[in-house]
């Protein structure tokens, strides 16, 4: 059951710079417990002028509830505003790409990743407590699974009413298993919500991809050919992913957004390529 609205304990990681500034020696402070030298876990958050937006990133993955140890890497992508310092106030690793763009931004973190497990996220996502164990457990209990993904849910920039995209959240689930099913599995992947083992991942060169395909979706599939195994979706209420709609915003709307989403499932040349 996916939730009509949003819960309490995400909406109070769902806020601006301002509101949240005074919550950093805090995050700082959790982070300190969770780090390792040797983490089993590297989360990689590729940024580009997040300053707005990473400090309700890093406040969720602070209070996550995990028996691992981790790293968490913010991968600074050219940022012209604070987006570095607040990384770095936070008291996690932060490196700066210079290539520009989403692909080198995630290589950039996998390269310096200490993890066996790559986890990837995206610097404008309320990451709950149990997404973290929820998304590497099969993967350390099950060889035969090479990436996981999961559910996530939409808070809106644009005042969309929570409702529509409740309704949205679920036609969207059944194209999903449509996907599963029937067509192709790699299309329900997405970066700031997915998992794989880091040296499977780097066996296939990274997040690299051919034009006009996208680096989450061909990752999945460069490693399912390479004969690294299945998909697992993780499909726990619990562990839904809130996520802002400004995709969709750029996209043209909620309505432009759902047909060409529709018309690129129905020809999924984008990852065939």
């Amino acid at each position: 059951m996916r939730p009509i609205a949003i819960p309490k304990n995400i909406l109070k990681y769902n806020k601006g710079r301002a509101a949240l500034a005074g919550e950093i020696p805090g995050i700082a402070k959790s982070f300190e417990k969770l780090k390792s030298n040797k983490p089993l876990i590297s989360i990689i958050i590729p940024a580009y002028n997040e300053e707005e937006n990473i400090l309700k990133t890093l406040y969720s993955l602070s209070q996550t509830l995990t028996k691992h140890t981790l790293e968490v890497i913010v991968v600074n992508n050219n940022s012209v505003d604070d987006t570095e310092k607040l990384a770095i106030d936070c008291g996690v690793t932060c490196i700066t790409e210079k290539k520009q763009g989403i692909t080198n931004a995630r290589n950039g973190g996998l390269a310096i990743a200490k993890g066996e497990i790559v986890i990837n996220a995206d610097a404008d996502t309320i990451y709950p407590p149990s997404w973290i164990d929820d998304m590497v457990t099969p993967l350390i209990e099950d060889q035969s699974i090479c990436l996981t993904y999961g559910k996530f849910s939409f808070v809106s920039i644009a005042k969309t009413p929570r409702l529509v995209y409740f309704f949205y959240e679920y036609i969207s689930d059944v194209n999903r298993t449509i996907c599963k099913l029937y067509k192709e599995e790699a299309l329900n992947v997405y970066g700031f919500n997915s998992a794989c083992r880091r040296e499977q991942c780097l066996s296939v060169d990274g997040f690299n991809h051919p034009p006009g395909t996208n680096e989450d979706g061909w990752l999945a599939i460069k490693l399912r050919e390479k004969g690294y195994g299945k998909f697992h979706w993780v499909t726990l209420t619990r562990s839904i992913v809130w996520t802002t709609d400004r995709r969709i915003q750029i996209d043209g709307g909620l309505f432009k957004a759902t047909y060409d989403r529709l018309k690129k499932n129905i020809s999924f040349d984008h990852l065939k390529k």
